[in-house]
């Protein structure tokens, strides 16, 4: 039975992932964020279609700033980038850690530090340094809080459906067989789902960016997008959207702190249920 859900679920994989790569590149979209949805099709399938289809795809023409406004799309697109960021090193962490045959805590520790640095250093503070002027160390730096707490919830997802299905799908271990793949991509639903509020939280509270729109000007240019404000000039890049690196009223240093806990709170529920650690 097993195998015919993995027969099924590659060959939607591969239509749906066929679809965003030919359709995404005139939708007026930031490049890091095309390719964070290119990313997230190949591990959520048909659900990443969906998410684009529903999410990001310009109905009209001229009218996606407005389509990509809503709360639960900004929140949509902030959670998606997380998810390819943080998933895409978290599955590489599990791919060395299946060939090194690494024991649970060495293992774990790999993955986290993969995703955690390749989501915040690349696909978080670089692609989006031009949110704040263009520096990549204050991008380092207004990242890293929601970068953090979008991982750790990511992770507890993800853990606990890596490790029971491993238990239960014969070589669901073995990179090198499908089944570790549709187990990944299993785990990057569950993750991806559990990121969703804590990406809500961020993104109202104006300390992470959701969609994005390039306009036809600037996708001759930088090819990045932002909100006029984050910058000083809407026309000194051409873009328009929302985001959470601006001086808007944030949380206070209290409610970061306790947020912060809360996640990694969840992070050792999603080790405790993974069952290997305690």
């Amino acid at each position: 039975m097993i195998q015919g859900m993995m027969l099924i679920w590659f060959i939607l994989t591969a239509l749906s992932l066929a679809f965003v790569a030919i359709d995404i590149p005139k939708t007026p979209e930031s490049t890091v964020l095309k390719w964070a949805f290119v990313i997230l099709v190949i591990f959520t399938g048909p659900l990443g279609a969906m998410f684009y289809v529903l999410g990001c795809r310009e109905p009209l023409k001229e009218t996606h700033e407005l389509y990509v406004s809503e709360t639960w799309r900004q929140v949509l697109g902030s959670t998606m980038h997380c998810a390819a960021g943080d998933g895409l090193g978290i599955i590489a962490g599990a791919v060395i850690g299946a060939l090194l045959s690494l024991s649970p805590w060495p293992d774990f520790a790999l993955e986290y530090a993969l995703g955690f640095g390749f989501g915040w250093a690349f696909f978080q503070a670089f692609a989006m340094k031009d949110m704040v002027g263009g520096s990549y160390l204050l991008s380092l730096k207004e990242t890293f809080i929601p970068e953090l707490l979008s991982m750790n919830l990511l992770m507890t997802g993800m853990l606990p459906v890596m490790k029971f299905l491993m238990q239960r799908i014969d070589g669901a271990g073995d990179p090198l067989l499908p089944e570790f793949w549709f187990t990944m991509s299993m785990a990057m639903i569950a993750g991806f789902a559990l990121a969703y509020p804590v990406n809500w939280w961020l993104v109202v509270n104006n300390l992470k960016h959701g969609m994005l729109t390039v306009n036809s000007l600037d996708q001759e240019g930088s090819g990045h997008s932002t909100h006029s404000k984050d910058i000083g000039s809407e026309d000194a890049i051409g873009v328009k959207g929302h985001d959470g690196l601006s001086g808007e009223t944030r949380p206070g240093t209290g409610t970061i702190i306790l947020l912060t806990i809360i996640s990694f709170l969840f992070l050792i529920g999603g080790l405790w249920l993974a069952g290997e650690f305690f």
